[in-house]
């Protein structure tokens, strides 16, 4: 399987490195040159550049992939990056590390595959604060939560 990841941080290069140990055909692109360094003594093939450029994609084999991940540090990246994977390169299979949980479902809903990582780590934290056994990722997914941001603009506090 041909899998691009954008994003060398600690999710990206795991990922990377775990899909390559299983064989699989994996490119990594990070607009820093100094983040492979994680991955320096695998078989990752690695691309400098940013996920939005669509040079840099083709550079990455993005025509060929059959599956896209991003998982940089900024959600607007993230959600351009896949969108530009799946609308521009038809790419099968494709997902959006999203931190803002309001905006990873509103992206859901409109059919861009998202996983908001906050969301998930509360949820297991929660869950081993009240000593409640662990659920699946999907029970962590979706539970609405309000965040400040959000009380504020609906005039709630």
């Amino acid at each position: 399987m041909k899998v691009v990841i954008l994003g060398c941080g600690r999710a990206g290069s795991i990922l990377a490195q775990l899909l390559a140990r299983d064989s699989h055909d994996v490119t990594i692109i990070d607009y820093n040159a100094d983040a492979f360094r994680r991955i320096a003594d695998s078989k990752v093939h690695q691309v400098v550049g940013t996920g939005i450029d669509v040079a840099v994609l083709r550079r990455a084999g993005i025509e060929q992939a059959d599956v896209f991940i991003a998982v940089t540090n900024g959600d607007n990246t993230n959600i351009m990056s896949t969108q530009i994977a799946t609308r521009e390169f038809n790419v099968p299979k494709s997902l959006a590390r999203i931190y803002d949980p309001s905006r990873a479902q509103a992206y859901r809903e409109i059919g861009v595959n998202t996983i908001c990582t906050s969301m998930l780590a509360a949820g297991l934290l929660r869950d081993f604060v009240l000593d409640k056994p662990w659920g699946s990722v999907l029970d962590y997914i979706d539970p609405p939560v309000a965040t400040q941001g959000d009380a504020q603009m609906d005039g709630e506090v």
